[in-house]
């Protein structure tokens, strides 16, 4: 009998014992951002980047991709976002060597590979504009979790899109959408110092 009981307190030593190292090495979950445990299946596409080289999948591998669509006569949430991350360029980076930033242009109308060579440059010359017609743009958006609409007629129409950040891991696979906070009267942006925490923890999950 107590050959059995010094057993059973050995067999629930180690079973505490590991539950316990379990929960000291328990990295944190991300707090403030759409989160797939189990990440989702980008579909082939082909974009164009804004040196007129082609995109696709296989330009995700090996990378940590922030995907944001916008456009360039985008008059507030696209700069505001892209200057944003920008500010936060170099954190990322520290978080993950392999980090991009991409803008996805739902405007391929306007915004030509020259326009958009131009308009990226001005926030970071290593980020990186795409642009493809609608036939290919809309279902990689949907893909992605997102969607766009153009509303308003004429050359000055307006493109109603997300401002969403799509986070995609190196595997290809869309892992994380961070989503804008909104209230009455302010532009919906990404709190930065809540997408760089998150993004930290996501790329030690990994």
């Amino acid at each position: 009998m107590n050959k059995f009981f010094i057993a059973l307190v050995a067999v629930a030593a180690v079973i505490v014992g590991a539950l316990s190292f379990r929960q000291l090495t328990q990295l944190p979950l991300p707090e403030h951002v759409l989160y797939y445990q189990q990440a989702r299946e980008i579909k082939a596409f082909e974009l164009t980047d804004h040196r007129g080289q082609p995109f696709t999948k296989y330009q995700f591998k090996g990378k940590w991709s922030l995907v944001f669509f916008g456009y360039t006569s985008c008059p507030d949430v696209c700069p505001t976002t892209l200057q944003n991350l920008g500010f936060i360029y170099d954190d990322l980076k520290a978080a993950a060597k392999n980090s991009q930033v991409l803008l996805v242009s739902v405007d391929p109308q306007r915004d030509t590979q020259e326009k958009l060579s131009q308009y990226i440059a001005y926030f970071n010359p290593e980020f990186i504009a795409l642009r493809a017609e609608h036939d290919v743009l809309f279902p990689f958006a949907r893909n992605m979790g997102l969607m766009y609409a153009i509303s308003g007629e004429g050359d000055d129409y307006l493109v109603d899109h997300s401002a969403s950040i799509v986070l995609v891991n190196p595997d290809g696979l869309v892992t994380a959408i961070f989503k804008p906070e909104q209230e009455v009267g302010q532009v919906p942006s990404i709190d930065s110092d809540k997408l760089l925490s998150d993004y930290q923890k996501i790329v030690a999950l990994y």
